[in-house]
């Protein structure tokens, strides 16, 4: 009976995050909306980091209770999967023919944050230097986007593009209402997930880290799938690898040096994630990019690839 309470708290946390999310993102809009905040600006930043929002606070709550493991597990299980399971399922659904220019930056901050950790992970710790370079590339890809959603503005609006958003008293209460419900949603789920992701791990006999890189990982990386689900169903497959590209940007050089900045020391690797999880992370990010920037184009090879990489690392992970 308590293994059951267990995976049904589990479950309502990642629901909670979801749908918390869901409607954090919204009633955040509609304030950037109604300042006068172009949508373009909104999009290069509050989407880019909201959809990242539940890994950001699982593993930054996970961090605070002292569960380093589990922190760890989900920032970077949440990479490995967003590139091994959902951007595989949405470059063999849709193979894409790319700009270079549109993603060569991006790609590169990625994989550049990607070896970082792997870095970090052969030393044993996020230490302060890694975690100041880490939040240095952070800067530079919301830098990057803003600049880029500014010059497309420039090239699409004239200077009644900062007009406010007419809105009303009922608008109004229902957006803060959204915004307070989604917050509490967020954080009651995470700590929800958190503690109960690690009674799960006593109860079934594994490790915290095993939980963290699948379950959680997963679970946590719920708002790209749908996003990446929505659209492919639009036939917009770019879309979606653009998103999952920024979210894993924002997973890797912010949660790991906020989780170090927050336990107030430099944040252990296990030996386990060092030679395991972190490799993985930087082949699967290595496998869908460098071939894309070099042929301009997400072929359906490389999403295969990408998911038979993904399967072996999750089975060994769970046998390990």
């Amino acid at each position: 009976m308590e293994f059951a309470v267990v995976i049904i708290l589990f479950i309502a946390g990642i629901i909670l995050i979801v749908k918390g999310g869901d409607y954090f993102v919204d009633a955040a809009s509609w304030m950037a909306e109604v300042s006068g905040i172009p949508k373009l600006i909104i999009g290069a930043t509050i989407v880019s980091f909201a959809t990242t929002l539940p890994e950001v606070l699982v593993s930054v709550m996970a961090a605070v209770k002292g569960k380093v493991d589990m922190s760890i597990g989900n920032a970077i299980g949440s990479v490995t999967a967003n590139i091994g399971l959902i951007m595989a399922i949405s470059i063999i659904c849709i193979p894409a023919v790319i700009k270079r220019s549109d993603y060569l930056i991006k790609s590169a901050l990625m994989l550049a944050a990607a070896v970082l950790i792997v870095i970090a992970g052969s030393s044993g710790e996020v230490d302060l230097v890694i975690s100041v370079m880490l939040f240095i590339i952070c800067l530079i890809f919301f830098w990057e986007n803003i600049s880029a959603a500014m010059q497309s503005l420039k090239g699409k609006q004239n200077s009644r593009g900062f007009d406010r958003k007419q809105t009303d008293r009922r608008e109004i209460g229902i957006n803060i209402v959204k915004f307070i419900i989604g917050a509490i949603g967020i954080v009651w789920g995470a700590d929800l997930l958190v503690d109960n992701g690690s009674e799960l791990a006593r109860v079934a006999g594994i490790s915290e880290r095993v939980i963290g890189v699948t379950i959680i990982a997963i679970g946590t990386s719920l708002p790209e799938l749908i996003t990446t689900i929505t659209a492919i169903l639009k036939k917009q497959s770019s879309l979606s690898v653009g998103n999952i590209i920024g979210a894993n940007i924002i997973d890797l050089t912010l949660i790991l040096p906020l989780c170090s900045l927050l336990s107030g020391k430099p944040l252990p690797i296990a030996g386990t994630s060092a030679m395991f999880d972190l490799p993985a992370c930087l082949l699967v990010g290595s496998v869908a990019l460098i071939p894309a920037m070099v042929s301009e184009r997400f072929r359906r090879w490389q999403g295969i690839l990408l998911m038979a990489i993904y399967g072996v690392y999750v089975f060994i992970t769970c046998t390990m």
